[in-house]
């Protein structure tokens, strides 16, 4: 066996490889497209979908200020946990302590560090 017949040999194995992995490749695609067509479903839109076409998708999804006297129980809610936190961690009653102030920080924390503290959370339960 000569040198240009193992390169032949070679180039013949080559050629019949990358022909394999396309077409398998086309036949994945042709698949998936025809799965797409077969189970996906346009959703229906509404006939009062006018007015909604009309406004910013943006503006849509923006969630609205609660009225304040949600907030003020909001915060009712927060510092009663807060309270159950603390009362909690010093193996004490809430009746013991008392919460003066409270204050918000803001969350500068990248997405994928809320995405991983979540997912710790959910997996303890």
């Amino acid at each position: 066996m000569g040198v240009s017949e193992a390169v032949s040999q070679g180039l013949e194995v080559t050629v019949t490889g990358l022909v394999v992995v396309f077409s398998v490749l086309v036949i994945l695609m042709l698949v998936l497209v025809l799965m797409r067509v077969v189970f996906y479903k346009e959703p229906k839109e509404e006939a009062g979908s006018e007015k909604s076409k009309s406004v910013p998708s943006a503006a849509v999804r923006e969630p609205q200020a609660p009225p304040k006297s949600a907030k003020q129980t909001d915060d009712g809610e927060l510092i009663a946990v807060i309270a159950a936190a603390v009362a909690a961690s010093l193996n004490t009653s809430t009746y013991n302590l008392k919460v003066k102030s409270f204050r918000r920080i803001s969350d500068n924390s990248p997405l994928w560090n809320k995405a991983g503290r979540t997912d710790v959370i959910n997996s303890r339960f």
